[in-house]
């Protein structure tokens, strides 16, 4: 694995644990796409860091677990939205 991946996973690990964003929050922080990050918190960090991934892999379990949350809440801000213009 190249050292600038490794930078990557690395400062991308670091940086979930402290903000807690999502895999798409992140992804537009970096500048990759979000299969990339995926791959680098998934795929990459177990090979570099395992106890870095199981603190990771907590983080991305709750963000699964709350994402059908979080696109209700935007599906009804957009309709809200959208009747505000309306009007």
């Amino acid at each position: 694995m190249n050292d600038y991946i490794i930078q990557r996973v690395l400062e991308i690990s670091h940086y979930i644990l402290k903000t807690e964003e999502t895999v798409r929050e992140i992804s537009k922080k970096f500048g990759v796409s979000k299969s990339t990050v995926h791959k680098d918190l998934v795929e990459r960090l177990p090979l570099i860091n395992k106890e870095l991934y199981g603190q990771v892999k907590e983080i991305l379990e709750k963000n699964k677990s709350v994402r059908h949350i979080r696109g209700g809440e935007s599906t009804r801000l957009k309709y809200m939205n959208k009747e505000l213009v309306s009007e």
